[in-house]
């Protein structure tokens, strides 16, 4: 970090201020200027508040020089982060396609669902007991009845389940849930973060509706700063100024984060779009720009879905669709292999 400070700064107020960065072990090298002095701070400053610093009255301005997410970042950690959800790998390499209904609706869906999404090729069962809506008079999810029909269809097939969880007081629920989903909606909870980061249980974290890539990871960090590092990004669109689809989905996303995280990401272009006509198209860019997995609503009628029929996928269509997936993840593979 360097701090700019101004030409007329009082000496008083400049010492005491480098008295108080030095007293939290860092190592300061100040540098005097004809105009400014330079300040570089030495240490680790992720837990500076640059706003607080740049609000003092002897600042003029400070400079990063290193992102404040250090767990989540790859300088820190080169090696691709592998995340095993209930014996199915995903990161470093290893893809996965996690598929299933928006909600859980009755004990035959869940079933009949669970057993077409593993006949296609799929490895996790993704459905929801606990649903945030955008109007209070929609369809809230079945609750902890919900996520008993998943570990039902979990038995059956042997598919890890993977459910979002709202509220820490939800959580006595999803012992036996492989995956704690964390919604767009939920992705600056902060308590909720620290405490499903306390479980030591695989979280897919989704990015917020109109979240920076920094603020993501920082919703990572929260997570990992209590010691959990198995987390999946799931990138599912963004709020733009387009009305055609239901959000963007931003698959500049997949090698940025590639980029600047070790974490493995994987897309949901069910939620992107919000059309099921939309989701092979996204499935296919997003598989071929190099994501770590894939999350795709299936439904068996989507027409009397509870919740967004509109973008679900009947299961021959999902089949359909992981055939042309797994065709283009094997071109990734070579070409990764010819680089």
């Amino acid at each position: 970090m360097i701090i700019t400070v101004k030409s007329n700064a009082d000496k008083d107020q400049l010492n005491e201020f480098q008295s108080w960065l030095t007293n939290q072990d860092y190592t300061l090298h100040p540098s005097q200027g004809a105009n400014y002095t330079l300040i570089g701070v030495i240490g680790d400053t992720s837990a500076l508040d640059a706003r607080l610093i740049e609000s003092l009255e002897i600042v003029d301005k400070v400079t990063r020089i290193q992102e404040p997410f250090k767990k989540a970042n790859r300088k820190f950690h080169p090696q691709d982060t592998i995340v095993d959800i209930g014996g199915v790998k995903i990161g470093g390499g290893h893809f996965a396609i996690m598929a299933g209904p928006c909600s859980v609706e009755t004990p035959e869906q869940v079933i009949e669902c669970a057993h077409a999404v593993k006949a296609a090729g799929a490895t996790i069962l993704r459905g929801g007991a606990f649903k945030p809506r955008t109007s209070p008079y929609s369809f809230q999810g079945m609750g902890p009845s919900g996520l008993e029909l998943l570990e039902a269809a979990k038995k059956e097939t042997g598919l890890p389940i993977v459910s979002e969880v709202m509220d820490p007081s939800q959580l006595q629920y999803f012992d036996n849930v492989d995956m704690l989903q964390i919604g767009a909606r939920n992705m600056q909870n902060f308590t909720l973060l620290k405490e499903v980061g306390k479980l030591r249980k695989p979280v897919l974290l989704k990015r917020g509706l109109s979240a920076t890539y920094e603020e993501w990871l920082m919703a990572a960090e929260y997570i990992m700063s209590e010691g959990n590092e198995q987390i999946v990004l799931c990138e599912r669109g963004i709020r733009t100024f387009e009305t055609k689809t239901r959000n963007t989905l931003d698959v500049t996303a997949i090698p940025m984060m590639h980029e600047l995280s070790h974490l493995p990401i994987i897309m949901d272009p069910s939620h992107a779009a919000g059309m099921s006509r939309m989701v092979r198209p996204l499935s296919l860019a997003s598989t071929g720009g190099g994501a770590d997995g894939l999350m795709i609503e299936v439904h068996n009628d989507p027409a009397k879905a509870l919740c967004d029929g509109p973008q679900a996928l009947r299961p021959d269509q999902f089949s359909d669709l992981t055939k042309d997936i797994f065709a283009m993840r094997e071109i990734v593979i070579k070409h990764n292999l010819n680089k």
